[in-house]
């Protein structure tokens, strides 16, 4: 099976999935089956981290460089909000890594807004200044 596995991963999917429908468990690839799940759920949070480091990356530019907000900011903080919050609704266990993903994310979010604003970095504070419910939420704009 782990041939298949390395020639044809596609197929691999559409063959493991037949075979849980029909319960054969004694001939799936279970060393495959656990590694490919294991790593969706890694994706799930990386996802999680991407997309906070945008939203705190707009969210750093609106307050640091207020006299060049646009809507194309405003539409990406409240687009990446949109996709946090849809993403959290999908798997609701990703709340508990939150606080964990927006310490990661933080930096990613300084180094976009110091690649788009050209300010230097002792602009922005060391760690993340907004609560969660604040970066999640749809009214909050920093000033």
């Amino acid at each position: 099976m782990s041939k298949l596995y390395n020639s044809d991963f596609y197929g691999w999917t559409k063959q493991q999935a037949q075979l849980l429908r029909e319960e054969k468990w004694e001939i799936l690839d279970k060393f495959n089956l656990i590694e490919e799940i294991e790593t969706l759920g890694r994706q799930e949070r990386r996802e999680l981290v991407n997309r906070l480091a945008l939203l705190l990356g707009h969210l750093l530019k609106w307050q640091y460089q207020p006299e060049k907000r646009s809507n194309s900011w405003l539409a990406t903080i409240r687009e990446q909000r949109s996709q946090v919050n849809r993403l959290l609704a999908d798997s609701p266990s990703l709340k508990s890594y939150l606080e964990e993903a927006l310490e990661l994310s933080y930096e990613d979010g300084i180094n976009l807004a110091v690649k788009e604003t050209n300010l230097p970095y002792n602009t922005f504070p060391i760690t993340c200044n907004y609560k969660i419910q604040q970066i999640l939420g749809t009214d909050f704009l920093p000033e």
